[in-house]
């Protein structure tokens, strides 16, 4: 069973609730009408005015049967929205203020009830407050805009500061990581993580590890040096992340840091980096930042003919997924499919 196949068998199985923040996006809709008969999710929301989206439905040539449609202006929820919303960010004010922080443009309990109506906050409310399981946006959202709602609202799961992404590779040669198949991360949301981030990131990937391979994560952490090879404070800053792994004692192997070739390739393992408890077992690659983790995964795509599904975020409190603007109605459902595979 190959990748898409297995998230999907999982989303079924789980039968959580998705909420789609773009209501008022074509593909979108066309979207939800597809994971709404694949009986993907027990319930599929579309955030945006109902007139709207029955206009887009009308045109498109979709049916919205099954298919709830929530308007956050005239939403019976929107009290209980806007009160917890100023909640968090009154809660932000406060921890500021007491790190010594001015707070130049105080929120108010009407602020955030206008605030709360936008379609990626209202989206996000929704996943912190239970009303879904999962958020997936993008398709006319900015990256940051998607990052920032579920930042703001979701926050990042306990004992992580930090939200990065993931993608899966599954290469034609079985004999590579988890039956061909491995995690690269972070490839797509921070430039230059600190070593307190790639820290994080480092556990973030082992739990995707888990939840999209079924497998238990055998984690690298990457550099252009292995084991003090080369000094650099690039080089330095993946030291430092594997000592903070270290002291973290996290429940899954890995090492660092580490070249690709001595990552991957037992013989050389054993020259490099011997005892080594990675040896033979990696199925996931911390790359030290962005360019790396990019050019990484997508020369890994093209000259090795890997299918590369993703990217796919990580490290929040609860299961949420970007989209690119460029994405195709199946893209849409993928995610889809992939984020609900994720839901506890």
């Amino acid at each position: 069973m190959d990748f898409v196949q297995k998230m999907k068998e999982k989303a079924l199985k789980l039968q959580k609730k998705l909420v789609l923040a773009e209501g008022h996006e074509p593909r979108t809709v066309k979207a939800a009408r597809l994971l709404v008969d694949g009986k993907l999710a027990s319930e599929v929301t579309l955030v945006g005015a109902k007139s709207a989206v029955e206009d887009i439905a009308k045109k498109e040539g979709v049916k919205l049967d099954g298919i709830k449609v929530v308007d956050p202006a005239v939403s019976a929820d929107l009290d209980r929205y806007a009160k917890a919303y100023y909640d968090i960010l009154h809660a932000k004010e406060e921890a500021n203020k007491a790190k010594g922080k001015a707070v130049s443009n105080p929120v108010t309990e009407d602020k955030a009830k206008a605030e709360v109506q936008h379609f990626l906050r209202w989206g996000a409310m929704m996943v912190h407050l239970g009303d879904a399981d999962a958020m997936v946006a993008g398709a006319e959202s900015s990256t940051a805009d998607v990052l920032r709602a579920g930042l703001s609202i979701i926050g990042t799961q306990k004992g992580s500061k930090t939200a990065s992404s993931c993608f899966v590779m599954t290469v034609p040669d079985k004999s590579w990581g988890a039956e061909g198949g491995l995690i690269f991360s972070d490839c797509a949301v921070l430039p230059d993580p600190t070593a307190e981030q790639l820290a994080d990131i480092a556990e973030s990937a082992a739990q995707s590890c888990r939840e999209f391979l079924d497998v238990e994560p055998v984690v690298a952490l990457m550099s252009f040096s292995t084991k003090g090879s080369a000094s650099h404070t690039n080089v330095t800053k993946v030291q430092q992340a594997t000592g903070i792994l270290k002291e973290k004692n996290p429940d899954f192997l890995f090492d660092g840091e580490l070249q690709a070739d001595a990552a991957l390739v037992p013989s050389v393992t054993d020259k490099k980096a011997p005892g080594s408890p990675v040896r033979g077992k990696v199925n996931t690659l911390v790359f030290p930042d962005l360019g790396a983790g990019n050019i990484g995964y997508k020369l890994v795509q093209r000259l090795g003919k890997a299918e590369a599904f993703g990217p796919f975020l990580q490290g929040f409190a609860k299961p949420i997924s970007d989209l690119s603007r460029g994405c195709s109605v199946d893209d849409i459902v993928v995610t889809a499919a992939v984020t609900l595979a994720r839901c506890k």
